[in-house]
């Protein structure tokens, strides 16, 4: 499945959904993937050989588009297993999802649904086994959810399926006592009682109802009604044959939406089927299950027979050779004894047809019917009155009786049905829809007609349908169950009811089931995958050969194998052929005339093979003859490969002799080397003698002169140093006396200097706050007239209209310069003027400027007139202001002279004169919007002002209060200074002799 999801795009469409950010949506594939754990778990149970064994037969039909895609998908499914739901064997477990909702619901599901541990579930602990070793039942419950939300099963639906599972675990715990009635039961009170509720709960029903539902039984008798209670045992039946129904009904329920979600594509270009069913069963105790399942498998070893069969035969034709009929065992009689008319599943149908039969009529009725008992395949066991013997294509397998007609009769009990159609859960209602009313047959009496009872038997093995009125007389004296009836329409007084039923039988419903899958398994190419269990304990590394060898025999594999043995079952291609057994005539293999099947035959024949066949691709050998042709083929290579080593030994052995000889001439000059460099080497070392000796005495006088030359020079040098040393000192002694002459002094100037300058800020404030106080008053009475800010307001009028005024100009003499280029001076001179005008009116605001400043500079000489002219700080702002109002002139006059070169630039450029007047006429509105910039920075410059001025009011009452400080401080500067002051002298007066000194 997981090959085919890849192969079908998956993880394509999930890299689409990442990158369109849609991470939460589902595609096909993934959803049919998901599909797989989500039956298992509800289909899957641990069994003595297998941990996850399938407990149901399952056909998934896989639908691709044209592009390869996976387009849609359809599952069917095949004989659950019900029985496993209310019995499970030791140590074998029941389905999965029981053991994963009891260990992996949370704690708010756990209280929702009255979960329990597992072993606190009669249904689950028959058997020690809870756990698979490796398996976790939480995370598996989680990958179950998760596999629901993406097969597109909604949350309430999801919720619901969770609570079905919950009630059937609690029916399981529903035990009874006998009443006092004889043959009566009644739930036993406790904790019996307490999962009736928690059951009628999740159900969705009344308590009561259930109760009732489980200990009587309704029958239909021409009188009426009657309803009779049940013996405990008979209730306990009831309360399995109910759990079982409605897990089989969900498992249904279930299947149905996973097709729904998924969608089948009947209009697919290509379609992939996948059959999942059991495999061959032979247990200790065989039931119906097991004949089911069995009879499956015969029917698909006849097919797996068939299909090899015709496959070997069309190749055979197909490439044109002579063979003759292969004969293998055909279980077609198997097939005849099983389904074939008067055979087991039409005997068993019968005996489920009457209630009062029993395991021992259904046997006797075997044993009797010349149809069965004459079958060569067909067996009674020596030792037991109940059982019979088939012998199926994999060995004889005993099946007991016990069981069959009620396991055949699987119905749904009319009281079940009455009671869970009326449920308040819809998915219970969905699981058990109320019947339809059957229809009524005319009566031939004119005041009404008689009523009609329609009963309904389902059980497992029938599909035809057909009316059974024969045996009405029959029926009125049998117990029948009852899924749906109702009465027609008639009066009371109306004459005696009549009855139908329809019977479906579980073997003969699988029987059709199986005509369905072989008949689709027909239409397709069939591909067998046999799984092979090394070993029956579940463990690694461990191989039966016996087991291995029975489950070849089981699944067919040593039939198909003789078979492919009894024709050709060695066939290769020619050029295959070839290519591996050329060695064996390598003089056909180099002949360019030659093609491949005319060098494969003269292979054969040079080998002495008989009995072979040359196809028209490829080459037909019998058993054993292709490892004929491989053991000469490897004779051949090894004599080739002895020849090669011959001559290779002979060559290395050459080789080595040479090798040696030329080893030994070598070692001979390597001695005689030896021995010469030997006694050079001697020389050499007394000759070094010699040199050594002399180097080491003239090294010896060397270092004793440079130890007594080292002491002289060490004992001058220190008696230097100490010489230095005290020099250096005295020096240091010297500097550090000027420099803390020159703190000293410097420090009490400093301090001098601190007490003039503050005692000049403080007279300063004071006179600028009296002069900032005159000015914000005019400025106050300026603003209130408001003839100045209209004369204002239309002085810039004015001076918007000439500036329009002379763009019209501009505009103007660009238009006459267009036609005549005579009147370029005369335009660039009204250029000139324009700029002239604009040069003037820059001057303007530089003469006003600086009349603001020289103003300012005037009330600040007056000041200090006024002070005895001891503001020098006044002196010092005016030349301040000076300097800032030079420095506008000066950047005036940097843009005057940028204009100057535009100017000359337009002279300079005169193919281009439209485009330099538009810019100046940028440039002039440009100007205009500064002006008017400048004087709303005017404005804002006075209400600034006038901040500073109240902060200033606020610092001269300050200054005043120090003013006497300053003036002691004054005095005492110039006491220090060595002027003395005249009493009496004004406070400007002595910051004035304070700042000047």
């Amino acid at each position: 499945m997981k090959y085919l999801a890849y192969m079908g795009g998956y993880m394509q469409a999930a890299n689409r959904r990442i990158s369109s950010g849609n991470g939460g949506g589902r595609s096909v594939e993934e959803q049919v993937l998901e599909s797989n754990p989500l039956l298992e778990a509800f289909g899957n149970a641990k069994t003595v050989r297998n941990n996850n064994s399938s407990r149901f037969g399952k056909y998934v039909e896989i639908n691709f588009h044209k592009e390869g895609g996976i387009s849609g998908a359809a599952i069917r499914t095949y004989l659950l297993e019900r029985s496993r739901v209310v019995s499970v064997n030791n140590p074998e477990r029941s389905y999965h999802i029981f053991y994963q909702l009891c260990d992996g619901a949370s704690p708010q599901e756990r209280a929702r649904w009255f979960l329990k541990p597992a072993q606190e579930f009669h249904y689950l602990n028959q058997s020690t086994c809870f756990d698979i070793p490796g398996d976790s039942n939480a995370e598996e419950y989680k990958r179950t959810v998760t596999a629901m939300a993406k097969v597109g099963i909604p949350p309430q639906q999801r919720e619901a399926v969770f609570a079905t599972v919950a009630a059937v675990l609690h029916l399981g715990n529903i035990s009874f006592v006998e009443e006092r009635e004889a043959d009566s039961s009644k739930v036993a009170p406790g904790p019996a009682y307490e999962h009736l509720q928690a059951a009628a709960a999740l159900l969705g029903v009344d308590k009561d109802g259930l109760e009732h539902a489980l200990t009587t039984r309704s029958r239909m008798m021409r009188e009426g009604v009657i309803v009779s209670p049940l013996n405990v045992r008979s209730a306990l039946d009831n309360r399995d044959s109910l759990a079982k129904i409605i897990y089989a009904k969900m498992f249904d329920w279930l299947v149905a939406a996973i097709n729904a979600a998924i969608g089948e594509d009947r209009n697919c270009a290509a379609s992939v089927g996948v059959l999942d069913i059991y495999g061959f069963e032979s247990f200790d105790f065989n039931d119906l299950e097991q004949f089911c399942i069995n009879l499956a498998n015969e029917k698909l070893q006849q097919h797996f027979n068939q299909h090899v069969f015709k496959q070997e035969q069309a190749e055979y034709e197909r490439e044109q050779i002579d063979w003759s009929y292969i004969q293998f065992v055909d279980n077609q009689d198997v097939l005849d004894l099983i389904e074939g008319k008067l055979g087991v599943l039409d005997l068993l149908d019968e005996q489920c047809r009457f209630p009062t039969s029993t395991n021992k009529d259904l046997a006797e009725k075997l044993y009797n019917t010349p149809s069965v008992r004459g079958s060569a395949r067909f067996n009674k066991p020596k030792l037991s009155q109940t059982a019979f013997t088939i012998q199926h294509y994999a060995g004889p397998v005993t099946y007991q009786t016990d069981n069959f007609l009620d396991k055949n009769k699987d119905f749904v009990v009319a009281e079940h049905q009455q009671l869970l159609e009326k449920s308040d859960r819809q998915f219970v209602r969905q699981l058990f829809p109320a019947p339809e009313p059957a229809a009524d047959a005319a009566d031939g009496s004119a005041k009404g007609s008689a009523p009609h009872t329609a009963i309904k038997l389902n059980s497992v093995g029938s599909q035809s349908v057909k009316q059974l009125g024969e045996l009405m007389g029959q029926l009125h004296t049998m117990e029948p169950q009852y899924v749906r009836w109702a009465l027609g329409d008639g009066s009371a007084k109306s004459s005696a009811p009549r009855t139908a039923f329809k019977f479906n039988s579980v073997g003969s419903q699988f029987k059709k089931q199986l005509g369905e899958l072989m008949g689709q398994l027909h239409t397709m190419e069939p591909h067998y995958v046999r799984c092979v269990k090394p070993n029956g304990l579940n463990q690694p590394g461990l191989f039966e050969s016996s087991n291995v060898l029975h489950q070849l025999r089981c699944g067919g594999v040593l039939e198909a194998v003789r078979i492919s043995c009894a024709g050709f079952p060695s066939k290769r291609p020619y050029l295959d052929f070839v290519e591996h057994f050329w060695p064996l005539a390598p003089e056909l293999y180099h002949r360019k005339d030659l093609d491949d099947r005319q060098v494969t035959e003269g292979v054969l024949r040079l080998s002495g093979l008989q009995g072979y066949q040359l196809g028209v691709s490829k080459v037909f050998l019998r058993a054993g003859q292709m490892a004929v042709l491989d053991k000469q083929r490897t004779e051949k290579l090894s004599k080739a490969a002895v020849l090669l080593q011959r001559f290779a030994r002979g060559y290395l052995g050459r080789l080595y002799y040479k090798q040696s000889q030329q080893a030994v001439v070598r070692l001979q000059s390597w001695g005689r080397g030896m021995l010469a460099r030997r006694q050079a080497r001697a020389l050499r070392e007394q000759r070094a003698v010699t040199v050594i000796q002399k180097a080491w005495r003239s090294y010896k006088m060397r270092q004793q002169y440079q130890e007594v030359l080292y002491n002289i020079t060490h004992l001058q040098a220190m008696y230097r140093g100490l010489g230095a040393r005290k020099q250096y000192a005295e020096m240091q002694r010297q500097l550090s006396a000027l420099v803390v002459q020159s703190n000293w002094r410097g420090a009490k100037q400093h301090k001098v200097f601190m007490a003039l300058r503050n005692a000049a800020l403080v007279v300063q404030g004071a006179f600028r706050c009296k002069y900032a106080l005159l000015e914000l008053r005019q400025l106050k009475t300026e603003a209130r007239e408001a003839t100045k800010l209209l004369e204002d307001k239309k002085a810039l009028e004015n001076k918007v209209k000439e500036v329009q005024g002379t763009l019209e100009l501009v505009q103007g003499q660009r238009n006459e310069l267009r036609q005549e280029v005579k009147e370029l001076k005369a335009a660039l001179a009204e250029a000139q003027a324009a700029q002239r005008a604009v040069i003037e009116e820059r001057n303007v605001a530089h003469e006003a400027a600086r009349a603001e400043a020289a103003a300012q500079l005037k009330a600040a000489r007056e000041g200090a007139a006024a002070a005895e002219a001891k503001l020098a700080e006044a002196q010092a702002a005016a030349a301040a202001e000076t300097q800032r109002v030079a420095a506008e002139k000066a950047e005036l006059d940097k843009q005057l002279k940028v204009a100057q070169d535009y100017i000359q630039r337009l002279m300079a450029e005169k193919s281009d004169i439209d485009k330099r007047f538009h810019g100046m006429k940028q440039e002039m509105i440009t100007r205009l919007q500064n002006a008017c910039q400048q004087r709303d920075d005017a404005r804002a410059k006075v209400m600034e002002l006038e901040n500073m001025l109240q902060k200033a009011g606020a610092d001269v009452r300050k200054y005043q209060e120090e003013a006497k400080k300053a003036i002691a401080a004054a005095q005492a500067a110039t006491a220090a200074a060595g002027t003395r002051l005249p009493p009496g002298t004004p406070p400007a007066a002595a910051a004035g002799a304070a700042t000047a000194a």
